[in-house]
């Protein structure tokens, strides 16, 4: 069976209470008319412990990746930080489709959302490092990017200064993922009056990325 791990970053745990989820509400729907086959996963990372990239966590993958250390080798705290490590990045492998929701704070993403994808670049699982350069192994997979944004940053002089959309799409494409065109829903605190239509735009732009996501692979 297919698995859509369905990824949400924002302390808000009630969608009633975030514009990011409701466009990814309105995205799941879709996609489940559309492959009702498809298992959802719900990630909430607000909700788990992520390790961080903390001084054990750094040597035990050094040791492990070019220092020549075997597991039984590393320290406790070692073994216990990369063992989190892999075991994070093997549910992540474990999915087909990839939905992240998120919301644009100070020019990029919760910092939250940066420590989950440290725990995914592993050479050998995600990547490997070729002749020509770095080469993704997470290949035949689709991922979107659900986005609300307070101000205008897709026209206009704050063009230059968005790195969450920018940088998630990077990461994921490095890996390997197919990365489809995001949704944004952007300028909702600057025009509130406007919101309803923003969010209105941003719904039929999930429900048509949704069925797109959902074609043959």
């Amino acid at each position: 069976m297919e698995k859509l791990l369905y990824i949400t970053v924002n302390p808000k745990r009630d969608t009633k209470l975030s514009k990011g989820m409701q466009i990814g509400e309105v995205f799941l729907e879709e996609f489940k008319k559309e492959k009702p086959d498809v298992e959802v996963v719900n990630m909430h990372l607000y909700d788990m412990e992520i390790p961080e990239i903390d001084m054990d966590l750094m040597y035990a993958r050094a040791k492990l990746s070019f220092m020549g250390y075997a597991f039984e080798q590393l320290t406790e705290a070692e073994q216990t930080q990369i063992t989190k490590m892999h075991e994070l990045a093997d549910r992540f492998i474990d999915a087909d489709y990839y939905v992240f929701v998120t919301p644009l704070w100070n020019l990029g993403s919760p910092s939250i959302l940066k420590a989950f994808l440290d725990n995914l670049f592993i050479v050998g699982k995600t990547f490997k490092n070729a002749e020509h350069g770095p080469e993704g192994l997470l290949t035949g997979r689709k991922a979107i990017h659900i986005q609300t944004r307070g101000g205008i940053y897709s026209t206009g002089p704050m063009v230059d200064f968005e790195f969450g959309d920018r940088f998630l799409r990077t990461a994921l494409g490095f890996l390997g993922l197919e990365v489809m065109d995001s949704v944004v829903a952007e300028g909702m605190d600057h025009f509130p009056k406007m919101a309803g239509e923003i969010m209105a735009k941003a719904k039929e732009k999930a429900i048509e990325s949704a069925r797109e996501m959902a074609k043959d692979k």
